[in-house]
């Protein structure tokens, strides 16, 4: 039971990173691609019926972890408490910038908002990125299951240990680089003129310094992190997501170079699932890693009671296939390309 509850978790991160990491992009993309008032109205169109919803999937993880594993969310959010300060206003911002930055007509009104979002959008990546880099790198836990860490320290992930050291920072610049990519085809499937062709060019440069970017974390992380190799060789479902990761990198290349927009922004979907999901694999059954094993967090030590677990697995079936028929539905009703709202209407 504690593994199928670990499996959720990691489904629930995994789909919130896909869906709300293309608005994540696409926000820090946006003062590139879009160089007038209404380019930068066209992208917000893109993804306005889909960023207050995708959001929604992280607030389901935090409620898997809730459930299954409230201690080791417990031990998160007070360890990370800085950090996830930090996180939330990335999110209030960028969702205010949506909202506000068209109620005015006035130049410097919008130019402001529009730097907001681009900001925010921007380091939102950099931060789950640098928590992912921590949970991989360990955390000095307490034997009672708490830790505390300040915002850097030696800059060293050997050394006296902060969130950011330059590990950490490599996973979240990393993070940072593949969501870009993933908003970029994202805009390129969604957009057209002006904005799609700026987006196909950003996607170009961004693809080699993704795969630069990846193989370089993954080395670091064989040298901090080396039992997550050995997983990754000996458990055939980090095979399988290895595979989908590596034909999603791939696919989304050889799709962008053959002008089919949604069969690479879906190659990069593929990229970013597969990655997180041999990432969970290889991890397994840590969810909170310690700098000494022994005190680490995991699945079979941190899990709720079995009562719980399984009241909780009768619900859980059903919120997902409703949260999944609202996406087909909205994703039908949005599949037109997407165009800028008149002034005074919408975006």
């Amino acid at each position: 039971m504690e593994t199928l509850w670990f499996s959720i978790a990691a489904v629930m991160v995994a789909l919130y990173v896909v869906m709300d990491g293309f608005d994540f992009g696409a926000g820090g993309l946006h003062l590139l691609v879009a160089r007038t008032d209404r380019e930068r109205r066209q992208v917000l169109a893109a993804i306005g019926p889909f960023w207050d919803g995708n959001e929604v999937w992280l607030l389901a993880a935090g409620g898997v972890l809730f459930l299954a594993f409230p201690a080791v969310l417990a031990a998160g959010l007070s360890g990370f408490y800085l950090a996830i300060f930090l996180v939330l206003w990335t999110l209030i911002l960028r969702g205010i910038a949506i909202e506000f930055r068209s109620h005015v007509e006035d130049r410097l009104w919008r130019s402001f908002w529009d730097a907001t979002f681009a900001v925010a959008s921007t380091l939102a990546p950099v931060l789950f990125g640098a928590a992912l880099g921590n949970l991989l790198r360990g955390v000095p836990l307490s034997a009672e299951g708490w830790f505390a860490l300040p915002l850097f320290a030696s800059f060293s992930p050997t050394g006296a240990l902060g969130i950011l050291d330059w590990y950490t920072v490599l996973v979240g610049v990393f993070a940072l680089v593949a969501i870009l990519h993933h908003g970029a085809l994202y805009l390129a499937w969604r957009t057209d003129g002006a904005v799609r062709l700026r987006s196909l060019d950003a996607a170009t440069r961004l693809f080699p310094a993704t795969v630069a970017l990846w193989l370089l974390a993954s080395f670091a992380t064989a040298r901090i992190a080396p039992e997550i190799g050995r997983h990754l060789a000996d458990r055939p479902l980090a095979w399988l997501a290895t595979a989908l990761f590596l034909s999603g990198l791939a696919g989304s290349w050889l799709a962008r170079r053959a002008g089919r927009d949604l069969l690479a922004f879906l190659g990069s979907c593929s990229f970013v699932l597969g990655l997180l999901a041999a990432t969970a694999a290889a991890v397994y059954p840590t969810m909170i890693r310690g700098t000494s094993a022994a005190a680490s967090l995991t699945a079979l030590n941190s899990a709720a009671g079995e009562h719980s677990l399984r009241v909780g697995l009768l619900w859980w079936p059903i919120g997902f296939v409703l949260a999944a028929v609202y996406y087909v539905v909205l994703f039908r009703l949005h599949r037109a390309k997407a165009q800028a709202a008149e002034e005074g209407e919408g975006y």
